[in-house]
């Protein structure tokens, strides 16, 4: 009977922007959990294949090279080293990290989109994109911020608000304004091709919404859900840019394709680029339907990786579709938002040259504080206090105890047990619970409680040896103490084995110290125990068996080297307040017929209730003079609509009309910040006119 093929898993990473180094943040979100699985996989024997690569075509981009000086290409050349050596040097065990900007790419995102052009999945449409008329080019995504319409969060990009998460058009921004220039965006026509994401709908409904209610994890579902119910509209996939992969249609010139069309194609084209160097066929790991494939991403990204590439992938029909998008939240830093341009960050980088050989630590601070179900906030405090009281008081001081007095007593050889007691049997029967127990928890995709179950089996040999006190039964019984010192090994080779998803280095050293690696070349060294024998197994290191002399696993983490990355950050605060309380430069300078076209009225609000499924925005109805109208405002976290009954505004009354979800806002009130940086109204009570009447 053939052997059966291992089960096939095609596991992949959010493509990092080449706009910056990793921190925390990414870390947290994303590449530990996805690292953790993969390893865990490969311990199961399964075929595995763990594709990343650097995004490298986002509008990002060449605002950070417009920005620095320099040209895109230098740029994504600086960032993609600094990320992919941090992954490296940090044990991210990626099978294969490429890039966007490689030849095979272009040519595997340009196929596919040939493959959907031809059998006309695309709609071409001429639409009014946002233009600026001083830097003489359309403003896609990133080159343009504003007002979210869903939230009312005043820093939105075109394409993004990474206040909700939520995705959006350029368009779909209020107050839109050109990062290029400051300037106010004017519409102007031009022709793109969609994918009609409506056609999508019921395949999507009954896909997610019947198919995936109780694996996908509830932020998961729960967007998607609000997403497909809201009803999908077409999705441009090709943009006005000179960054990016052309369009390879000839009346596409000058045209890109999207960056988050191109990106996810990006997982494709890395794994072919693995295969090819690996003289494997890759056509299995992305067709084979018996592939298991899952996206590891951050939340700001399920509406691209469970509606729009799965879309793709449907309408291409080679693909197979992603088993599960195991999303985690955001990670905060010290109670505030990671903010890549604010510097509020701990970057990977820094953090591998500030605390060498301590990859595992941040490893597991971030799995045990992991933002899995709701936004998480990492301190230095609490990175300390895990490393000092947890993987330094409960694992190292076990493993530590364990192979210094077998040292001690037995010159490094395993001692051979006489009779085991009831609390010895009770351990070992505990002991082999261990590898199910974490495996529960990492099949569902928890791996904060799977770390947790880690810390529970050294628990239960810190526990263990403090019942039985050796140190104290070596000078009465000393066949009582190699039983003892027998069972405390078995235990620490356990943690060898289950640690490896976790704190690989730590596994690493740690096996070496048991001795547990096969030397090379020595036929005779039994292979070493794995995953599946920990629970089977009566016996994971035999008596007579040599280990090596110990050394600490962990070091202590000093209250100094705390105070140094805390005061670190309060220089970046003081930083960012002296920025923010500096002048604005002047804006764009504008004409007095400019100014004579804004119709300024004094109007009263009659009517005010909250937006639903939206915390910052108020629907008022505005009383002012020429009739009672519609204005959508982000005001609803300064004012409740009971406060502002009554309230006379300044009303922007010929501010064209722009729906803000579902509901269609027919000007905008003005509103201003007090010394206090409160949000307050223009006072119409200032300009010496009445209601309805023109402030101009």
């Amino acid at each position: 009977m053939a052997k059966k093929a291992p089960e096939r898993i095609t596991i992949t990473a959010a493509l990092p922007y080449t706009n910056g180094p990793i921190h925390i943040g990414h870390l947290a979100g994303v590449y530990v959990p996805a690292d953790i699985y993969a390893r865990y996989q490969r311990l199961q024997g399964k075929d595995v294949a763990f594709i990343c690569g650097s995004d490298e075509h986002g509008v990002a981009i060449p605002m950070k090279a417009k920005k620095e000086g320099v040209s895109p290409k230098e740029i994504i050349d600086k960032y993609h080293g600094i990320i992919k050596r941090s992954f490296q040097d940090f044990g991210i065990s990626f099978d294969n990290y490429s890039r966007t900007s490689a030849k095979i790419h272009h040519e595997t995102a340009s196929d596919f989109f040939k493959k959907l052009y031809e059998q006309g999945d695309f709609i071409e449409e001429t639409t009014a994109q946002l233009y600026d008329e001083e830097a003489q080019q359309f403003l896609a995504d990133r080159f343009v911020t504003g007002t979210c319409p869903r939230c009312g969060y005043h820093e939105a990009y075109g394409d993004q608000c990474e206040n909700c998460g939520s995705s959006l058009n350029a368009t779909d921004l209020i107050n839109p304004k050109s990062t290029l220039t400051g300037a106010i965006p004017t519409l102007k026509k031009t022709k793109h091709w969609f994918l009609p994401l409506d056609r999508y709908q019921g395949f999507l409904k009954k896909w997610i919404l019947e198919g995936h209610k109780t694996d996908w994890k509830p932020n998961v579902y729960g967007q998607c859900k609000s997403w497909i119910e809201e009803g999908l509209k077409p999705r441009a996939v090709t943009r006005d840019l000179d960054w990016g992969i052309p369009v390879p249609v000839p009346e596409a010139e000058g045209k890109v394709l999207y960056v988050w069309f191109d990106a996810p194609i990006g997982y494709i084209s890395s794994t072919k680029e693995w295969a090819e160097r690996e003289g494997i066929d890759w056509e299995p790991y992305w067709k084979d339907k018996d592939t298991k494939l899952l996206h590891f991403i951050g939340k700001d990204n399920i509406v691209f990786h469970c509606i729009i590439f799965p879309s793709m992938l449907k309408a291409h029909g080679d693909f197979v579709l992603p088993e599960n998008v195991p999303a985690n939240e955001f990670l905060n830093l010290e109670g505030n938002k990671l903010s890549t341009s604010k510097n509020w960050a701990v970057w990977l980088h820094e953090y591998l040259e500030e605390f060498p050989n301590m990859q595992d630590v941040l490893r597991y601070t971030l799995t045990a504080n992991a933002p899995e179900t709701k936004d998480n906030d990492f301190t230095w405090k609490d990175f300390q206090a895990r490393n000092n009281n947890e993987l330094v008081a409960i694992f190292g001081n076990f493993v530590n105890r364990a192979l210094v007095l077998t040292q001690k007593y037995y010159d490094g050889i395993i001692p051979g047990p006489s009779e085991f007691r009831e609390i010895d049997h009770e351990v070992l029967d505990t002991l082999r619970q261990f590898p199910a127990r974490i495996s529960d928890s990492l099949e569902r995709y928890r791996f904060r409680e799977a770390s947790q179950e880690l810390m529970q089996l050294a628990r239960l040999g810190n526990k263990y040896l403090a019942d039985e006190e050796p140190w104290k039964l070596i000078k009465t019984d000393e066949q009582r103490t190699k039983t003892v010192m027998f069972v405390a090994l078995q235990i620490a080779t356990a943690l060898a084995v289950l640690c490896e998803p976790f704190l690989p280095f730590t596994a690493k050293k740690l096996k070496a110290l048991l001795h547990l690696e096969p030397v090379q070349g020595n036929e005779t060294d039994e292979k070493p125990p794995g995953w599946s024998d920990i629970s089977t197994s009566d016996i994971l290191l035999p008596a007579n068996h040599q280990i090596n002399k110990s050394e600490l696993l962990f070091r202590k983490i000093e209250d100094s080297e705390i105070e140094k990355q805390l005061q670190k950050l309060n220089a970046t605060k003081q930083a960012n307040q002296a920025a923010k309380t500096s002048l604005e430069p002047q804006k764009t300078t504008i004409t007095f017929e400019d100014f004579t076209k804004m119709d300024l009225r004094v109007g009263t609000i009659v009517a005010a209730e909250k937006m639903p499924k939206a915390d910052k925005l108020l629907v008022l109805q505005v009383d002012t003079g020429l009739d009672t109208r519609t204005i959508v405002s982000g005001i609803a976290q300064s004012f409740t609509p009971e406060e502002i009954l009554g309230k006379q505004v300044t009303v922007l009354v010929n501010l064209a009309p722009r729906k803000l979800r579902g509901v269609e806002s027919q000007g905008m009130i003005l509103m201003t910040e007090n010394e206090k940086g409160k949000l307050v109204f223009v006072n119409p009570d200032e300009t010496g006119v009445t209601k309805g009447e023109s402030i101009n």
